[in-house]
């Protein structure tokens, strides 16, 4: 890996330095060609610092703010206030050529409205969409956009999420013909919403496009597609609701304090006798490992971690906003939006 430097939300979330330091130093040890701009409160941070060995520490600087955006705050109150936070100075770097990419755990809404200001947008796209990879059952992936940055999408806004999430599951999850599906509550043709029938019936003509249709929240995690397509409310609940379960069937398997020995023996027959050959398979969608959803249609890359995320899970959401940078992500999408745009002008002529 060639020298990478990554702007880090240091105070974002809802644990601040607790996680995002201890995050930033498993990066350091998995990556020796990493460095961090700290955006933050140098009382805060520093502390922290103290168990980084000094090469370590050598890859670190810190830009010093005590002005934290409040996760409870609503969202015009929240971004009135954002000015010179360590949310806008992590946006702030990347859009100044300071740091390739930047992580925050902290609001979902104004970190959007800060990277719009700040980063300029891939041609031909309007909004960003929040994109993630899922797990799939078969321990492979899917993308999944959008899940949460516009509440509400029109058919063409679907459409341009369609054509992003297609390019980054080719470069991402290296497949050549990527299958897409529209997050809907039915598969028949007249089921679903206007905006989503009318992308529906406008993905169908857009032969360049593997598109299967309509798929159902129950198969999210059965790998019947490579690109799941939505609006920012459903897919937000949908990620929720899978995560939510996710964690609650691991937990059950973990030995609690307060277990019975029966209660115990009976949690591990139950695993020996129905779920052996999948228990494997389970652990990798342990939702820590797929933390850090891209902001899809920036010129630069932009990571949104949970904000309840630990340590282990910050630090998955920088790998991901790594490997983003590494593979040049907005540039390729970039360059498969320009070369659309232009066949269908050359088409539109002849």
């Amino acid at each position: 890996m060639s020298n990478l430097t990554l702007a880090l939300d240091v105070m974002g979330g809802d644990f601040g330095p607790r996680i995002t330091i201890p995050a930033l130093s498993l990066a350091l040890r998995e990556n020796s060609m990493l460095s961090f701009i700290l955006c933050g409160d140098h009382a805060q941070i520093s502390p922290y610092l103290h168990s980084l060995s000094s090469e370590q520490q050598q890859r670190i600087q810190i830009r010093h703010t005590p002005s934290v955006i409040d996760d409870n705050l609503p969202f015009m109150q929240a971004l009135r206030q954002s000015q010179g936070s360590s949310m806008a100075l992590a946006v702030e770097a990347v859009a100044k050529g300071d740091a390739q990419g930047c992580v925050s755990g902290g609001n979902t809404g104004v970190l959007m409205a800060l990277a719009k200001k700040w980063i300029s947008p891939l041609p031909h796209i309007d909004r960003p969409a929040l994109t993630s990879l899922i797990p799939s059952l078969n321990a492979k992936a899917s993308v999944m956009l959008d899940l949460g940055a516009n509440v509400e999408a029109d058919s063409s806004l679907l459409v341009q999420f369609a054509e992003m999430g297609n390019i980054f599951a080719q470069e991402m999850l290296h497949l050549v013909y990527p299958r897409l599906a529209l997050l809907n509550i039915g598969t028949e043709e007249q089921k679903g919403s206007q905006p989503l029938r009318e992308a529906h019936q406008a993905l169908k003509q857009r032969h360049h496009l593997n598109y299967q249709g309509f798929i159902e929240g129950d198969k999210l995690m059965n790998h019947v597609a490579d690109v799941i397509v939505c609006d920012g409310f459903s897919g937000n609940i949908a990620l929720k609701t899978l995560e939510g379960a996710a964690k609650n069937f691991l937990s059950f398997f973990k030995k609690e304090a307060g277990d019975s020995p029966l209660c115990h023996h009976f949690k591990g027959w139950l695993v020996r006798l129905v779920l052996h050959r999948y228990f494997r398979k389970l652990q990798k969608i342990n939702p820590d490992r797929h933390n850090g959803a891209t902001l899809l249609g920036l010129s630069s890359v932009v990571v949104k971690s949970h904000g309840s995320a630990n340590s282990v899970a910050f630090f998955y959401a920088i790998q991901h906003a790594i490997q983003q940078i590494e593979q040049q992500i907005p540039a390729k999408i970039s360059q498969g939006l320009y070369r659309l745009h232009e066949n269908k002008i050359c088409t539109a002529k002849s």
